[in-house]
């Protein structure tokens, strides 16, 4: 009898035709966590860099994810698997006990230690980068959210851009411009998001808020706003237009309001729902 075997109790009997089953599911595991990295698992295709930086901790955080699920799932099977009841076996019997094994103990409160420091550390890298603010943007445009509709103003360039529910309105970029956008809120809590650029930011009351990014693909994008704001808040909707420099241009020209001024809508935030009213 060993020290610390219960008398009576028989030692586990192993299954080795079951050698290949641990092979199976690690290979198994690692198939997916390779499809998993190398697609953007679920995530839209990003449309500008920061949106790029996003996508790149995602793949890390959903590999990550899909390798220490594999793993427990797999060790689990296999404990089922491999340590099952032997044939024969009297009902009531236990295999021989051990009270405890320190370095697999010391094992698996490390590692998981490690895995979360590295993914923070990661996670906040990029929250970094995304949040930090160039020094002198090639294009600012003041986007102001109201109940329930949308301000693009281009302060520089004297044209305002104004919709609401019932017609939407489309901010439109230069491709490869770095854009600083000057988030406020004309009433309520609102969030300016586009899927495709895989970031979103909120506009509080009172809190001035800047997103900056760089499109990198031309082409139409719809957003919304992320944040619940009323009863409207879903037909609350815009979008984003990322087109050529020259199309930039010549967008302008058109929507010129007049030259050198800031546009007849050089007001504060307070007057755009107003505004839309009169609009409509």
């Amino acid at each position: 009898m060993l020290a610390g075997e219960i008398p009576g109790n028989h030692p586990l009997r192993r299954h080795p035709h079951w050698k290949g089953s641990g092979v199976t599911l690690l290979a198994s595991g690692g198939i997916l966590l390779a499809t998993g990295c190398a697609s953007r698992g679920g995530a839209p295709d990003p449309a500008t860099t920061q949106g790029e930086e996003v996508l790149d901790l995602w793949r890390i955080l959903l590999g990550a994810g899909i390798g220490v699920g594999g793993l427990v799932i797999a060790l689990i099977l296999w404990s089922v698997i491999r340590y099952r009841r032997p044939r024969g076996a009297v009902p009531g019997d236990l295999p021989r006990q051990t009270g405890a094994n320190i370095p697999i103990e010391v094992f698996y409160t490390v590692v998981p230690l490690i895995i979360v420091a590295v993914l923070f550390t990661l996670t906040m890298r990029t929250q970094n980068r995304i949040s930090a603010a160039g020094d002198s943007p090639e294009l600012t445009v003041e986007v102001t959210g109201f109940q329930w509709g949308w301000r693009f103003r281009y302060p520089a360039q004297g044209v305002t851009v104004l919709g609401d529910a019932n017609e939407p309105p489309t901010l439109v970029l230069p491709v490869g411009a770095s854009v600083r956008l000057r988030l406020e809120a004309a009433d309520v809590i609102h969030s300016f998001f586009v899927p495709a650029f895989l970031v979103k930011r909120d506009l509080i009351p009172g809190v001035d808020n800047e997103l900056d990014i760089r499109p990198t693909q031309t082409g139409r994008f719809p957003g919304v706003c992320a944040e619940f704001c009323g009863l409207d808040h879903w037909r609350m909707t815009f979008d984003v237009e990322v087109v050529s420099p020259a199309e930039f241009q010549a967008f302008l020209a058109d929507q010129q309001d007049e030259p050198g001024g800031r546009g007849p809508n050089d007001t504060g935030p307070g007057d755009v729902g107003r505004q839309a009213s009169l609009v409509r």
